[in-house]
């Protein structure tokens, strides 16, 4: 049997066609109470609908977070489960924002849920926080590896109390996120185009500080509500900027119930991002 196309390459692929942009699909109460949703199933069924629906077939990836739809239990997990299924069959890049991170056998259930081809949350990649040991994700690695998948783990993250943990310095004196960038780095090797462990490095951190050559995708994170825009994106990721992934969920999803609305925002943040990052 033929070893299916590594996430990397098919990612690649999503960014220089649709372009380099990831939207997440994050249900909070907010939001659907600003769309006249209901705080229940069917608000969040129809909310998430309407963004597949919208998105799907045009931005490179979608990002649901994993928790706005557990909230609901079983019939929650149920519309995150059709959710997946629609945007992947619409040409849509699905990763799971899910942070998991144990060790052994557990580490190993969350692979099978989220990169096993046969499970129903099977994404093109899912989001790990690797500090319990990078060495703790390598059921996820493996497992990424077998099924064409990818892994996002979290580096230097945009919210400010990551840094008590990812600036905080190795026994070798460079910070625990330059340990775990380094590791990353160690997996792509040799990939091509692109490797299929990506970093997560928040667009909010000005100069990151750190190398962020890991021949791999950087999932970029504050983009839109948090206050970055795509123009911060060549400060911050120097010259590794063009395997940048910027990931805008309020700035997009404010515009919705209305699906050419959300169409029209998501376009503008593409067309922003390209130009930010054009050679």
């Amino acid at each position: 049997m033929n070893a299916p196309e590594p996430f990397g390459a098919r990612l690649r692929r999503s960014m220089d066609t649709r372009g380099p942009l990831c939207v997440g699909i994050d249900p909070h109460a907010s939001l659907l109470a600003d769309w006249g949703l209901g705080e229940d199933v069917a608000g969040l069924e129809r909310f998430t609908r309407t963004v597949v629906e919208a998105l799907a077939d045009r931005v490179a990836v979608l990002k649901p977070q994993s928790a706005f739809f557990e909230r609901f239990g079983s019939r929650g997990i149920a519309v995150l489960e059709k959710a997946v299924a629609e945007a992947r069959s619409a040409g849509a890049l699905v990763l799971m924002d899910a942070k998991r991170g144990d060790i052994g056998s557990t580490m190993g259930a969350y692979a099978a849920t989220y990169l096993d081809k046969d499970s129903p949350l099977f994404s093109d990649a899912v989001t790990l926080s690797p500090y319990l040991g990078f060495g703790s994700l390598r059921p996820a690695l493996d497992a990424a590896v077998l099924s064409g998948a990818g892994v996002f783990v979290l580096a230097l993250t945009s919210n400010p109390e990551g840094a008590e943990v990812q600036r905080a310095t190795a026994a070798d004196g460079q910070s625990l996120a330059q340990l775990m960038l380094d590791h990353m780095a160690a997996e792509n090797e040799g990939a091509q185009p692109l490797g299929s462990v990506g970093a997560v490095v928040g667009a909010t951190l000005g100069d990151a500080g750190v190398r962020l050559d890991i021949n791999g995708p950087l999932l970029a994170p504050g983009i839109g509500a948090q206050g970055a825009t795509p123009a911060d994106l060549p400060g911050v990721f120097g010259r590794a900027v063009g395997n940048v992934v910027p990931s805008v969920s309020r700035g997009v999803l404010r515009h919705g119930p209305d699906r050419t609305a959300l169409r029209d925002s998501a376009a503008r943040f593409t067309d922003e991002v390209r130009a930010a990052v054009a050679p």
